[in-house]
C-alpha cells in the first residue's frame, strides 16, 4: 500500500490537468478535420481524381493539405515505376506484415529475429508501448533481453483498458516461471505510470523483479529548462559520482 501511495497521489493531483489537456487535444482535433475539409472544398481542383487523392494524403498525422497536394504532384512527375513500386511496397506492408507471437513486435515472420536469437537473454523482458519503443532501445545496442510490445497505454479518457492491449499473454509468460526481471520502458505520462502500476499488481505473487528505466535530466540539458517532476526524480534517484565516471 505504501508503494502505491506515491503514484495515487500524482495520479490523483495531475487529473484535472489531465483531463483539461485532454479536451484541448480533442477540441483541436475537430478544428483540424474540419479545418481540412473546409479548406479542400475550397481549393480549386481541375481533376476529381487529384482531390480523392489529396484528401487520403491529408488523412496522414502531420499532413496538410498543401503538403498533401505537394506530394501527390511530385509522385505524379515521378516515372510511373517509381509511383508503382511505392504502392506496392505500401499494399505488401499491409498485407503482409506478421506479428510475433512471442513478444507482439512487428515481423515478417511468425518469431521474430530478437525473440528467435540464440544470444538474448530470456530471463529479461522489457515492456514497451510499440514497435517504436523497441527500435529505440536497440539502437541504443545496450540491451541483450527480449521484448513484449503492449500496443498502446491504458487510457480511459481514449476507451483503452487493460483488456485492449497484451498485458494477458504478458501474465501467461510471467506464470511459466522463465521470466526473472521485467523492465517497464513506458513513457513518464499518467497513462504510462497507470499502465505500470496496473501489471505490477497483476504479477503480485510472482518471483519476478520488477524494475523502471531511469528517468532524470538529459545529457546536455540546462537545468533551468527541466520540469519539476523530472528534476525532482533526479534528485531522488541520484547516483554515486564515482558510478556516473564508469557510466561516462
Amino acid at each position: 500500500m505504501l508503494l502505491a501511495l506515491p503514484i495515487l497521489c500524482r495520479l490523483v493531483g495531475q487529473v484535472w490537468i489531465f483531463l483539461s489537456v485532454k479536451f484541448l487535444k480533442l477540441a483541436l482535433n475537430v478544428f483540424n478535420n474540419y479545418y481540412k475539409i473546409v479548406n479542400l472544398r475550397n481549393m480549386e481542383f481541375s481533376s476529381k481524381l487529384l482531390e480523392n487523392a489529396v484528401y487520403e494524403m491529408s488523412q496522414l498525422p502531420g499532413i496538410g493539405k498543401r503538403t498533401a497536394l505537394r506530394l501527390v504532384l511530385h509522385l505524379l512527375k515521378q516515372p510511373e515505376e517509381r509511383t508503382s513500386k511505392l504502392s506496392v511496397a505500401l499494399d505488401t506492408v499491409r498485407k503482409d506484415i506478421k506479428f510475433c507471437t512471442n513478444c507482439h513486435n512487428i515481423s515478417d515472420v511468425e518469431i521474430c529475429e530478437i525473440c528467435a536469437s540464440p544470444k538474448r537473454d530470456r530471463s529479461l523482458v522489457c515492456v514497451v508501448e510499440d514497435i517504436r519503443d523497441v527500435m529505440a532501445i536497440e539502437n541504443t545496442s545496450q540491451y541483450m533481453g527480449l521484448y513484449h510490445v503492449l500496443g498502446g497505454k491504458i487510457s480511459p479518457m481514449e476507451g483503452i483498458g487493460p483488456h485492449d492491449l497484451t498485458i494477458v499473454s504478458l501474465i501467461k509468460k510471467a506464470k511459466q516461471g522463465e521470466i526473472k526481471e521485467l523492465i517497464f520502458a513506458l513513457s513518464s505520462t499518467m497513462e504510462g505510470d497507470t499502465t505500470n502500476f496496473y501489471i505490477f499488481k497483476q504479477l503480485d505473487g510472482f518471483d519476478i523483479t520488477t524494475s523502471t528505466i531511469a528517468r532524470g535530466i538529459a545529457v546536455g540539458d540546462e537545468l533551468e529548462y527541466a520540469d519539476e517532476v523530472t528534476l525532482g526524480r533526479s534528485i531522488l534517484n541520484r547516483i554515486p559520482f564515482e558510478g556516473s565516471l564508469k557510466a561516462n
